[in-house]
């Protein structure tokens, strides 16, 4: 049979074509055959109605889709993060800047229509709003809507827009309108909101009212806890960033345990009540800022407080009985850092070592070296973190503040008891102790009255004041570290029974403590202080300030300057340093005395003496005072807390963002203020 390729040609083009025909596939467009291309005609869009409900006040009618954000469809932007934002702004804001957000919005997404034509909204109210209204998103650590960017959805007016809220307008009394006073950025950092506040809330309050008080205060971090929150501290002082010479310093310590949350949210108040006040002309909080440095730290369990919150929240679902009794085991939740560990029991124990050296002649009360042993237990970063932060500063007095009970604690916190059985267990500075511990319980609304106690104390404390160890004896208390280890003389605030209370109760909170938090500050300047030189005018580090019947030293700092809390009366004071005769001094402090009494002291060179190298032989059995972290623990708690600083960035997100993650779409990271 004879081959004939062309006949194969045909049958191939015959099969092709049938294969076309039956599949029903369109035939390909080839622009080089004639009238096989028709030109696709696509419908212009048109003006539409505006049906999103959030929007229905506008005051036009008419849009156009697809609209400036792209979105093709009504329903697909009723489905988007952009209108979900719109519906939810005015809860979020808590009321603020409400509808104008949400009026804004709504010119970009469902745009103006006229004549089948977008117009695009006015450049100048939208920077007129978000003038207004931007520090509200920072107070909730969110962006500012991308969507709300006056450069980039927004027009001059020369290019013909319109007014996006002259709906808004023409219901209000123009005169009204413009006379509308509104609170400058600048001026709510110090705005008290009696809410509770997140971490990044927090950090964002203390970072606003550094910036708003700029030449009085001052943020700087002490480290960062184990799941690698920062450890924020806010000072006010006059000089912020220096220690001055003769100027006590003080600090307050909240949230150790993270449950204990009404100390975090008094002392944020503090700190943006002593910024305004000082703005205002208030005489008082001048004079005590620009005579004290005062160093605050709200939080140094932060991440105890993220647990006790999400146990608060997850306990609020129910009030039936069973719910009740899951309340009442759930009360310590949060209690311990990231680690379990109760922070304040993780301190030096250096009490024990001086009730075993008591009866040893010449032992000391103060500045007690921490025992090598110390670091083979379990440190915890917070801890680590604020010890370096005690040693670094000389700090003349302290508070840290709890909840669980109505009273002011004060050291020992460990008892003398052979078995540690709770007994008054006294410092040789108990009448020190027993003032400063009034001061605050006295300056309280209600602590010193006997018909106001609540809690374990009850049975122990005397007009809101009581001993650690009669109370509740424990060791490795922070209190206790401060008076043993440094200058520092450190009492215990307990803030009331509950832990958590309701949000509002933490004005009636505030109006409590308030004056005594100012008073308890004015404190430091009790007793007396002074320089120590040598007959050349050179000052002398480490000089030790003795009070006649009190076994318990203070040493003078890098400038020579020291400070020695007192009770009123006649003391007997005296400055000695090896190679130095002592120099003695009496001294008469009036009851009324509000500031600290000068006295200064001039040594002069002399051979050491026995009882001072006895002493340092005591002392040097110990290890030196100086030597802290023999084993370079910090670089490890540093490692440990990078990483889960790094961890944290990664998983953290802010409390409103679940309500913004829908199900099949992007997540909506233009909220987050730091992506």
């Amino acid at each position: 049979m004879e081959y004939k390729p062309w006949k194969m040609s045909i049958m191939l083009l015959i099969l092709l074509q049938l294969s076309v025909l039956v599949s029903g596939a369109p035939r390909r467009c080839d622009p080089g055959v004639r009238g096989l291309c028709k030109p696709k005609v696509e419908e212009k869009p048109k003006c539409t109605d505006v049906l999103l409900s959030y929007c229905d006040d506008m005051s036009y009618s008419q849009t156009m889709f697809p609209n400036t954000l792209g979105h093709k469809t009504r329903e697909d932007a009723e489905a988007g993060a952009e209108y979900l934002l719109m519906s939810v702004a005015e809860s979020l804001l808590g009321g603020e800047c409400n509808p104008e957000i949400r009026m804004l919005g709504c010119s970009v997404l469902v745009p103006r229509c006229e004549k089948d034509k977008v117009q695009k909204p006015c450049r100048t109210t939208c920077e007129t709003v978000r003038t207004r209204c931007s520090h509200l998103f920072e107070g909730i650590e969110m962006a500012w809507p991308y969507f709300l960017d006056c450069d980039r959805f927004f027009v001059s007016e020369q290019e013909g827009c319109y007014d996006p809220l002259e709906g808004l307008k023409a219901d209000q009394d123009p005169e009204a309108l413009d006379s509308m006073e509104f609170v400058p950025p600048e001026e709510l950092a110090t705005t008290i909101q009696f809410t509770y506040h997140s971490n990044a809330q927090m950090n964002n309050i203390l970072k606003k009212t550094e910036e708003q008080c700029s030449d009085i205060a001052r943020t700087y971090s002490i480290g960062r806890s184990m799941e690698g929150r920062e450890l924020l501290v806010i000072e006010f002082s006059n000089n912020p960033g220096e220690h001055e010479l003769l100027e006590p310093e003080m600090k307050y310590v909240g949230n150790m345990h993270g449950n204990e949350v009404l100390g975090r949210q008094l002392l944020i108040y503090l700190a943006q009540y002593l910024c305004s006040e000082y703005q205002l002309g208030n005489e008082r909080i001048q004079t005590l800022i620009n005579t004290t440095r005062i160093h605050i730290l709200p939080s140094m369990n932060p991440d105890g407080y993220e647990v006790a919150v999400s146990g608060l929240q997850d306990n609020n679902y129910s009030d039936d009985e069973e719910q009740q009794g899951y309340r009442y085991d759930s009360w310590n939740i949060g209690r311990n850092n990231a680690q379990n560990i109760d922070l304040n029991r993780n301190f030096p124990d250096l009490t024990s070592i001086v009730y075993n050296r008591r009866r040893q002649k010449g032992y000391r009360t103060d500045h007690i070296p921490i025992p090598d042993y110390y670091w083979f237990g379990k440190v915890a970063p917070e801890t680590y973190a604020v010890m370096k932060w005690i040693r670094s500063i000389p700090f003349v007095l302290s508070a840290n503040f709890h909840s669980g009970d109505l009273v002011v604690s004060y050291p020992y916190d460990l008892s003398k008891h052979p078995l540690e059985r709770n007994m008054f267990s006294p410092t040789p500075d108990d009448k020190v102790f027993k003032l400063l511990s009034r001061t605050y319980a006295n300056a309280h609304e209600r602590m010193a009255n006997e018909n106001a106690r609540c809690g374990p104390s009850r049975s122990h404390s005397e007009k809101g004041i009581v001993n650690g160890a009669q109370w509740s004896s424990i060791a490795g208390g922070m209190q206790d570290f401060n008076y043993l280890h440094t200058n520092c003389f450190e009492v215990t605030v307990e803030l009331g029974c509950d832990k958590f209370p309701p949000e509002e109760e933490l004005f009636i909170g505030w109006h409590e403590n308030s004056e005594a938090l100012i008073t308890f500050i004015e404190a430091a300047h009790r007793g007396i202080k002074g320089i120590v030189k040598d007959e050349g005018g050179n000052v002398i580090k480490g000089a030790q300030i003795s009070v006649r019947g009190i076994r318990h030293d203070v040493t003078t700092a890098e400038n020579g300057d020291y400070w020695r809390l007192l009770t009123p009366g006649v003391h007997i004071v005296s400055a000695s340093a090896p190679g130095y005769t002592r120099a003695m001094k009496k001294v008469h402090l009036p009851a009324r005395m509000q500031t600290a009494g000068r006295v200064d002291f001039v040594l002069q060179k002399a051979a050491l003496e026995p009882d001072m190298q006895e002493e340092d032989v005591t002392i040097l059995s110990m290890g030196t005072y100086d030597r802290f972290d023999p084993y370079n623990q910090y670089e490890r708690y540093t490692l440990m807390a990078d990483l889960s600083h790094n961890r944290e960035e990664r998983q953290e997100k802010p409390w409103w963002w679940s309500y913004f993650v829908l199900p099949g779409s992007p997540s909506p990271t233009w909220l987050l203020k730091h992506y």
